[in-house]
C-alpha cells in the first residue's frame, strides 16, 4: 500500500499534523494536566478536533483520498486506545469512542483491515497504561472492560467507496 502518495502529501501532512497535535498529544495533555485550566483547555481542543474528524469522515471512508494513508494510521493508534485507556484513565470523557458513531465506524473499519486489528493487543495496552502511570493510578488496578469483541461488528463504511489499499 502507498501510505504517502506524492499527489496527496500536502493534504496528508496537514491532516496528520492536526491529528498528531490535537488528538495523539491531546489525550496526553488531558491526562497529565497540572491544573484544571490546563485540563479544560486540552479537553476542549481534543473534542473540537474529534468533532472535526467526525464531520470530515461522515462523507468519506478515509481521512485523505480513497485509500488508507499515513493520516489514518496516526489516528487509529489513539482511537484504539480511547475507550480502554484515555476515556477513564486520562479523563477524556465527554463521550466514549463507541458513542461517536462516525469515528466508531471508521475505527472498526480500520481494525478489521489487515495490519490494524491483528496487531492490536488490548490487554497489553491496558496493562501498560494502568501500571506504568502510577502517579495517575497509584493502585495499579487494571480495569476489566471494555468489551473489545465489539470491534468486530459490522461498520458499513465500505458504502462510502474507496478501498483500503487501492487497486
Amino acid at each position: 500500500p502507498q501510505l504517502y502518495p506524492e499527489v496527496l502529501r500536502g493534504e496528508i501532512d496537514e491532516v496528520a499534523r492536526r491529528v498528531y497535535t490535537e488528538v495523539n498529544n491531546g489525550v496526553y495533555r488531558c491526562g497529565f494536566a497540572g491544573s484544571q485550566k490546563a485540563y479544560d483547555a486540552a479537553y476542549d481542543r481534543l473534542f473540537a478536533t474529534l468533532d472535526w474528524l467526525s464531520e470530515r469522515l461522515s462523507g468519506q471512508r478515509y481521512l485523505v483520498g480513497d485509500t488508507i494513508t499515513e493520516a489514518d494510521v496516526r489516528l487509529f493508534t489513539t482511537l484504539a486506545r480511547f475507550d480502554p485507556v484515555y476515556h477513564g484513565h486520562f479523563k477524556c470523557n465527554r463521550a466514549k469512542l463507541d458513542e461517536m458513531p462516525v469515528l466508531w465506524g471508521y475505527a472498526r473499519d480500520l481494525f478489521q483491515t489487515p495490519g490494524f486489528g491483528d496487531t492490536t493487543d488490548f490487554p497489553q495496552i491496558k496493562r501498560h497504561y494502568y501500571i506504568v502511570h502510577s502517579d495517575i493510578n497509584p493502585t495499579q488496578i487494571v480495569p476489566v472492560g471494555p468489551d473489545t469483541s465489539v470491534w468486530l461488528t459490522p461498520h458499513h463504511r465500505e458504502e462510502l467507496g474507496g478501498s483500503p489499499f487501492g487497486d
